[in-house]
């Protein structure tokens, strides 16, 4: 299993990149977090996601989208 915290903005730019996530197989793990940046004036937000991957080491150089 390999594990991804997504982050950003709260606006439709991060629900399309959970649902991208989604579409690509990963699954929600967890509550979604929200928080507000005093620098910026925003909310900003984080959604942990796993995916099983059958037979494949872990390598921390390969990026986790590589998995599959």
């Amino acid at each position: 299993m390999i594990y991804r915290f997504l982050t950003g903005d709260d606006d439709s730019a991060f629900c399309h990149k959970v649902t991208k996530a989604l579409s690509e197989g990963w699954l929600l793990y967890g509550e979604p977090h929200y928080v507000f940046d005093p620098v910026a004036g925003k909310m900003r937000c984080g959604q942990a996601v796993t995916k099983e991957v059958a037979e494949q080491h872990y390598d921390e150089t390969r990026k986790l989208t590589d998995y599959v």
